[in-house]
């Protein structure tokens, strides 16, 4: 099965463009985790160039997020980047009515059937993530999420103080994530901020 799945994820791969998601990091060709650092940096370093500014970054966690992909909102995500209905109906019956069972070692639990979630281990499930999860963007410029699989972090400049804008966006993400059925993990979420003024300043947490 998994040699087939090959066949699948390469056409998938070849269907769709490179420039798709630039800020995605993983599962894509000569794409890391120090490209993901870098483009971090160097935005954030090139934001503090600016006068009277500062970075907020917000580090997102998700719980047990292939576990909790809706078949169906993922088909018709693909759907709607160009994959042939062909494959996406078949992409849906892979991922629907999928036996489960525990075994330890002479034992076995009993068997479930599970329509929810791209399974651990199968070939397709990381490049399956990254596109159900393409379309997590902001529509402000100074304002980017950068993706490592589900590792998300959303960096933005803040001009004179003036949040409105990327607290819209934390907000527009809860949102997304509620819409997607993927669950923040509140208490593994971190924020940084980044603020090289000279005068100190009180800012206001960020909640989600």
């Amino acid at each position: 099965m998994k040699s087939f799945e090959r066949v699948v994820l390469a056409h998938i791969q070849s269907s769709i463009p490179d420039t798709l998601y630039p800020l995605q990091y993983t599962y894509w060709p000569n794409r890391s985790t120090t490209h993901a650092i870098a483009a971090a940096l160097h935005l954030s370093l090139s934001h503090l160039e600016d006068k009277d500014t500062y970075i907020r970054m917000l580090f997102i966690y998700y719980s047990s997020t292939f576990n909790t992909v809706i078949p169906h909102k993922l088909t018709h995500k693909l759907f709607a980047l160009g994959l042939h209905p062909t494959l996406c109906d078949w992409l849906l019956d892979f991922l629907t009515g999928r036996p489960q069972s525990v075994r330890i070692e002479n034992r076995t639990s009993a068997t479930i059937t599970t329509n929810i979630g791209t399974p651990q281990g199968c070939v397709l499930s990381p490049i399956l993530y990254t596109l159900f999860t393409h379309d997590c963007v902001t529509s402000h410029e100074d304002i980017i999420i950068i993706k490592f699989a589900d590792d998300t972090a959303v960096i933005g400049r803040i001009t004179d103080g003036d949040e409105v804008a990327y607290r819209t966006e934390g907000a527009s993400l809860v949102t997304w994530c509620e819409d997607s059925n993927l669950t923040l993990n509140t208490e593994k979420s971190k924020v940084m901020i980044v603020d090289m003024r000279k005068e100190r300043r009180t800012l206001q947490p960020l909640f989600i």
